[in-house]
Order: C-alpha cells, then structure tokens, then sequence
C-alpha cells in the first residue's frame, strides 16, 4: 500500500512540475521592455516561442528551463510557471473562433542593423536606446556598408534620424553658426566624394535605393521621425535637385515639384516639398509644428486587427494600452490625406486626422514608419538630457519598436485584411 501511495505521489509530482514559462505581457507585468530582450535571448538558443496575441497583452510562452527562468530573474522580468494543462487550455481558448487572439511561433531571432553613423551614441535614437536598455544585440552600419553590399547580411534594418535629402536634418536656420553642425556638414561631404559622389544628395540617394533594394528582396525596415519622409522623398525625387543653395552651393530645380514622381517612394504621395532653407521641414507630409491639442490630450489610438487572419499588424500594435500618449519629432506625425490608399495605419490621431503609425508592403519586405523622436520624452530638443528607461519600463510607446524586432522572427500567414 505504501508503494502504490509513493508511485501515485512521484506521478503527482511529475505532472505538477512547471512545463512552460509564461510572460504575461498586460499590466501585470514588472517590465515590459526587458522582457523583449528575454524572449530575443531565449531565440539566440535555438528555442521557439509562442507569441500569444491579444493573450493578456500580447504574452510570450515557451518550454521550461531553470536557465530561462533564472534570465527572468536576473532582468526583472515577471513571469509564471504553467504544467502542460494549463498550456494546452490556455492555446485551446486561443483558437476559439470565436475570440480575437491567436498563436504565432517565433522561430530564430533577427540579425539586426542600424543605419547609423558611428559617433552617434545609442541615446541619440529612441530604438538603439531600446534595444540597448532590453539587451538586444545589433550592428551599426552606415553608408560605406550599405554600398558594399553588406545589407544582405541582415534581417532587420533600423534608419536612424537621418536625411537622405542631402539638407542636413533642416537645421541650417537655427544651427548654421555651430560648431558641430559646420562639422556635421563636412564629415558628411568628405564622406560622398570619398565614396565618388559630387553631392551628399546623390550619395544619400544611392544609399536610399540599395536600402530600397533590400526590402524589395525581402528585408524588414522600421523608421522613426525624419528618416520616414525624407527616405520617401529621396526615393520620389531621384534625378532631381530638390536642395536650396545653402546645402549643396547650386540652385535647385526650379520644376523640381512637378518633377516628383510618388510612386517611387513607399508610403506618401501629392505632397509639396519645401524649398526654403530656413523652414524646419522636408515637405509638407509631416503635421504641423504647432498643432491645436495639449501635451495632456495628446494621444493616438492603436487599430484593432484580427489576429488570426492579419498577423504582421497584429505583432505590430501588441500592447497593454490600446490608446498611446503623443510625443513630437521633427517629423512629429503623418497627414492622412496624403498616405497612399495601399499603406496600412496601424495608430492615428483621428480628430486631428493624422497618422502616427504605419505600414507597408515592398516586394518581398515589409516597411513601418513611426512618427516622433522619443516616445518618453514629449518634445525632444538637440541637446536635451538621456531618457533613462529605468524610469519607464513598461512604456507603451517604446513596446511599439520592439514589436517590430521580433516580428521577422515570426511564421506569418497570408494577410486577408
């Protein structure tokens, strides 16, 4: 009798032994960005994962390991212990047709770039201060890489706040008389006539096409503030001078405006450039400086997809709040009327009809654009002290960017939507 007792007590014990660790991702959660690295980590180990999306704010689960879970503890990252029931009732209500939530297997972590240059610190730029904080490795590459070919070498690239108009970021009328931008401006001109080019322009366009080039075959490229507009206009003005005298020492084409051709670029259309040097703004896709909401009622709303028939955008707008507080940049949102009909608004400001959040397809690859500098910092200014993440682990706005590292690393369905 005791036997019997012993083996029905070491079968108890088997079967109540933690079989999956879960990551909640809703507001239970101690810190939503880490728990990001976690996930990128456990895939660095060849071990998948279910992104469970909608499940109690997009959690991540996978099979139990005293090293996974001691990497939870290490990061700070809450997470739960589950038997194999609990796992199996858990995927169970997931697939009900009936509920918006499905189960998307990541299956190798993203070999991951950022278009940078190499003095810039990971501060400088929200997603390399992001993935920084959430220990996600990646590599910077700047212009010389990208012309080497080297872009095939990665899955996932990331464009700083950079210009590829060749007008150096627009600050010639606040910045022309400081040091660093005098320097910025000739780094930026020994660099194109060391790589054979007369202009920044025309290198900067060079760099635009072979990025084209790599989400055409297949690669993920995500966009934050300025690098959205003026990667699309660099593209939609290709054999055009589009550059005022004080950026490039020539006059512009005078027709350069009726000289634009949209559908080269990938997500805007019918927009007027702007052609005077002293006006902080590319062109007039971007909202207006000066916008008629408050910083306290600033907020874009996330859409609402269906996760079992659109996946992409589904990954793309996980988060524990489905209504986001606002922050600016130079390139602070997008004007709705002129994003292509074909492009896919993930978050928007409606009663200000602006876009905030979007999306596209290019050939074989994916494009996402995100408008604003920092989503911590509400008016980021040149200068302006280091968001320390330590202090917003569970953003809303920062959980955006990581949604679209681990994406590529994700078997997708056919979009339906």
């Amino acid at each position: 009798m005791k036997k019997v007792l012993l083996g029905i007590l070491l079968l108890l014990t088997v079967y109540s032994k933690a079989s999956f660790i879960l990551i909640p991702m809703d507001e239970t959660q101690s810190n939503h960005l880490k728990a990001y690295g976690i996930a990128y980590w456990i895939l660095t180990k060849n071990a998948p994962i279910d992104w469970l999306l909608n499940y109690r704010g997009g959690s991540f689960a996978f099979a139990y390991s005293k090293d996974f879970e001691k990497e939870c503890l290490i990061r700070n990252v809450k997470y739960e212990t589950i038997a194999d029931a609990q796992m199996s009732k858990i995927l169970q209500d997931i697939a009900n047709p009936e509920v918006n939530m499905d189960a998307v297997r990541l299956e190798k972590a993203p070999k991951i770039a950022v278009y940078s240059p190499k003095t810039k610190q990971p501060w400088d730029d929200a997603v390399t201060l992001v993935m920084t904080y959430a220990e996600i490795p990646y590599t910077v590459i700047y212009d010389e890489e990208i012309l080497d070919e080297n872009l095939h070498l990665y899955d996932w690239l990331h464009l700083h706040h950079e210009d590829f108009t060749g007008q150096y970021g627009k600050f010639f009328a606040a910045y022309q008389n400081a040091d660093w931008y005098q320097q910025q401006v000739a780094d930026y001109e020994k660099r194109a006539k060391a790589l054979g080019f007369t202009k920044v322009a025309e290198e900067k366009l060079a760099v635009a096409k072979k990025i084209r080039d790599f989400v055409m075959g297949g690669g993920y490229l995500f966009a934050m503030c300025s690098a959205t507009d003026s990667y699309d206009i660099a593209l939609a003005s290709e054999g055009v001078d589009i550059c005022p005298t004080p950026f490039d020492h020539d006059g512009m084409d005078p027709n350069a405006q009726q000289k634009i051709d949209f559908t080269k670029g990938f997500a805007f259309q019918n927009y007027q450039l702007s052609t005077n040097p002293y006006e902080y703004e590319f062109s007039t896709i971007d909202v207006p400086g000066v916008r008629p909401i408050a910083k306290e009622m600033d907020y874009f709303s996330l859409f609402d997809f269906s996760a079992k028939w659109d996946q992409i955008p589904s990954m793309l707008t996980q988060d524990h709040n489905r209504i986001i507080k606002g922050f600016m940049g130079q390139t602070t949102a997008f004007k709705r009327p002129l994003i292509k009909p074909d492009v896919l608004i993930l978050g928007e400001n409606k009663s200000l009809n602006e876009a905030k959040y979007i999306h596209g397809i290019y050939g074989k690859g994916t494009w996402t654009f995100y408008g604003g500098h920092d989503p911590e910092d509400y008016q980021h200014r040149v200068g302006d002290p280091t968001t320390d993440l330590n202090l917003h682990p569970n953003s809303a706005g920062y959980r955006l960017i990581l949604n679209n590292i681990l994406f590529p690393a994700a078997k997708k369905k056919p979009q339906k939507t």
